[in-house]
């Protein structure tokens, strides 16, 4: 039976929810907003397999890649709705090409997010683009195995410790499954998010003063689009979008990263999943067999690859992940995996827990997000802290090379 008495050992990825064959175990939200399993203790019948299915209690092991690749999508419209490259968008046109069905993140109604499937490119397009907080899971997993079981190919794509979940639950391989994994700096609070989101729905900008509540149901906007990796100003300088309709007019607010709230939060590592920073499914542990990313430092290794527009680090972990990737249309290099995560920690890094954690929940719990702004002035690097620390990084790097030479 599943008891949580360390928040750190769960990463919420509702294996043992799904596979539970009386249905004890739900998912529910704690003081943080973040998803724990609860087991109603009348109806378990002990039988183990909630703890079977754990990747936080048997976590698979660690692999390196077996390729390296810089990759770029040829499509300019695609890639520019994506992330990074827009190399999942040929991943998944090439399994519904062939009758499969893909899994993917998907904003809800209420711009929270869940793991859904599609069996059209249309339905595809809702996936794109990265989605910083936490999927639910819902019904994604036995709805996974119900295709697998039916000979249906499968593309099931999510963090590195949800699609080590799906591995748990399934118990076996499957030669029509294909899974892939988003290379994660952390999840953050849905909690936290819900309430960011309150600032779209009572102060569209440019429409009401700052302190003007909307009177009528007429005046209150409609979320029509989220982007956490707007590209306005180019892939390196990727910004937060919301789209909002009013009064049947478009309005769009836009902030660069190091500006946004929300995105300061998630980047300081102030508002992540307990066990994000001890993450059991990084290092290859996911048994993902593919895996993407943004490819930081591209622009160090090949300028051929690198227009601003977005550069995809693909990693093929798995024979199979090879070879649909030598059956898709892209533009790539391979390069060394020392280059790859010297420019991209978190392959194999979990993020850092500060005393800034705490210390935000704390005054989270009496003024909410008011104030945040002087907080995290705290935390953040400094101009000249970030200038420093570039310099003792460029200066270790020629060190390094003087004495190889």
């Amino acid at each position: 039976m599943i008891h949580i008495t360390n928040k750190k050992y769960c990463c919420g990825c509702s294996a043992c929810a799904s596979i539970c064959p009386k249905h004890c175990i739900t998912m529910q939200a704690d003081d943080k907003g973040f998803l724990y399993p609860v087991v109603n203790e009348l109806d378990c019948i002990d039988c183990g397999l909630c703890e079977k299915v754990c990747n936080e209690l048997h976590p698979f092991e660690e692999r390196t890649p077996q390729k390296v690749y810089a990759a770029i999508n040829k499509n300019e419209q695609i890639r520019m709705k994506s992330s990074s490259g827009g190399i999942f968008y040929l991943l998944a046109e090439k399994i519904i090409s062939e009758g499969g069905v893909v899994f993917g993140a998907r904003f809800d109604e209420q711009w929270q997010v869940v793991i859904d499937y599609a069996e059209t490119m249309e339905g595809v397009k809702a996936f794109m683009g990265s989605k910083y907080l936490q999927a639910r899971m819902d019904t994604a997993y036995t709805d996974a195995k119900r295709f697998l079981t039916e000979g249906r190919k499968v593309l099931f794509s999510g963090t590195p410790c949800q699609i080590a979940g799906l591995h748990h639950l399934l118990q076996k391989s499957y030669e029509n499954l294909l899974t892939l994994d988003v290379i994660c700096h952390g999840v953050p609070s849905p909690l936290i998010w819900k309430e960011y989101l309150e600032k779209f729905k009572l102060r569209p900008k440019g429409v009401a003063g700052k302190n003007t509540v909307l009177s009528s149901l007429n005046e209150v906007p409609i979320i029509m689009g989220i982007s956490f990796r707007d590209k306005y100003n180019g892939w390196k300088k990727y910004g937060f979008s919301v789209h909002k309709q009013l009064n049947n007019k478009e309005h769009v607010f836009r902030e660069p990263m190091e500006k946004n709230l929300y995105m300061r939060l998630f980047l300081n590592n102030i508002i992540l999943r307990p066990s994000c920073y001890k993450c059991q499914s990084k290092s290859g542990k996911s048994n993902s067999d593919i895996s993407l990313a943004d490819y930081w430092g591209i622009w160090r290794i090949s300028s051929k690859m690198y227009d601003n527009k977005g550069t995809s680090l693909v990693l093929g972990n798995t024979q199979k992940g090879i070879d649909i990737l030598r059956g898709i249309n892209y533009k790539y290099i391979e390069t060394s995996y020392a280059d790859a995560f010297r420019y991209n920690p978190a392959i194999e890094k979990s993020c850092l827990e500060t005393a800034a954690v705490e210390e935000f929940w704390s005054i989270y719990r009496t003024n909410r997000l008011n104030g945040m702004t002087d907080f995290l002035k705290k935390y953040e690097i400094s101009f000249l802290e970030s200038t420093f620390l570039k310099l003792k990084s460029i200066a270790s790097r020629i060190i390094e090379i003087f004495y190889r030479s």
